[in-house]
């Protein structure tokens, strides 16, 4: 059933970024990076489940460091790491963001990215055994870190406003993984906590960044400056949401970012450094992005060009920032 599910929510997202993206041409591309990137992972479960029936008993499997269970873990792992995305299966996740519309975007960002989450505590977790779960423990990590940094670095360096949240939830959710992989019971909480509270605050971003894309037809991150001169409750909004995205206090990301570096220094503390170190990344692109949106000179427009949020609007972004407080 889950196997039935899991390749089903593809056919939605698909047609949201093929049929209603973009009016360019690349939506066709982006869309079908998705569906190859997702049929891979699919396949992948597949397989480890025609096996496990074909075998009878997954016991006999997983009971020992036999080559079937390492197979077996292998195979379950990537067709969860496809759907977080963890590196370097990510490729399409900006691809997908950028040329699909708000709504896609929100979906994305907000639901589909769970279900690696979902897949890697509900089965991969309780399928096998401790030994093999912490044969992988230390190539699984590393995969979080460079996801981490990577996604944080690449953050960074963006022009593209919505690319730059979906290189910003790579990290996000690499960091989620990387506390399931501590194997402790906070890490695997405050990995909860952090993939709900990243729903919120990445469906918030990019509808946001859809408002402001529709108003000005443009998403580029150079175009905008001192928007909080003419656009105040959005541009509030944005502040305050992007400061809930690097785990500001008060928050719904400060508790499990917290609860994460914790789980962190009890169980993994050699990785602690490089760890501290892509939050700040991280951190460092938001805070980025919204002062260059926010504060500075008023570009391109004149002064009566800008319209701020209407009252729906508004509303959606005060519900979700009651969630996220």
């Amino acid at each position: 059933m889950f196997l039935l599910f899991f390749e089903a929510a593809a056919i939605p997202v698909f047609a949201m970024i093929a049929f209603a993206g973009s009016a360019r041409r690349e939506r066709i591309k982006a869309a079908y990076y998705f569906i190859m990137f997702t049929a891979y992972g699919s396949v992948s479960m597949l397989l480890t489940l025609l096996s496990v029936f074909s075998a009878q008993r997954m016991e006999d499997y997983i009971g020992s460091m036999m080559a079937g269970a390492v197979t077996f873990w292998l195979l379950l792992f990537v067709a969860f790491a496809v759907k977080v995305p963890l590196f370097p299966t990510h490729i399409w996740l900006p691809y997908a963001h950028v040329e699909a519309s708000t709504t896609a975007s929100i979906v994305l960002a907000s639901l589909l990215l769970k279900l690696g989450g979902y897949g890697i505590l509900k089965f991969l977790l309780p399928a096998f055994n401790c030994d093999i779960h912490i044969f992988f423990q230390s190539g699984a990590l590393l995969i979080c870190l460079i996801g981490l940094i990577y996604g944080g670095l690449c953050a960074l360096r963006q022009a593209d406003i919505k690319r730059q949240i979906a290189f910003s939830s790579v990290a996000h959710m690499s960091f989620a993984v990387l506390g399931i992989f501590t194997y402790t019971e906070a890490g695997a909480k405050g990995s909860l906590y952090l993939m709900v509270s990243h729903g919120l605050t990445a469906a918030a971003l990019f509808f946001m960044a859809g408002a402001l894309s529709d108003r000005h037809h443009t998403r580029s991150v150079f175009a905008y400056g001192g928007l909080i001169q003419v656009m105040p409750t959005l541009i509030a909004f944005f502040i305050y949401i992007s400061l809930a995205n690097i785990g500001f206090p008060g928050t719904s990301g400060f508790v499990p970012e917290l609860i994460l570096i914790v789980a962190t220094i009890s169980t993994t503390l050699y990785i602690l450094a490089p760890v501290m170190f892509g939050m700040f990344i991280s951190a460092a692109a938001a805070l980025l992005l919204m002062l260059r949106i926010a504060f500075g000179h008023i570009k391109g427009y004149s002064r009566f060009q800008f319209a701020d949020a209407t009252r729906i609007e508004s509303f959606v972004l005060g519900v979700l920032g009651v969630c996220i407080l």
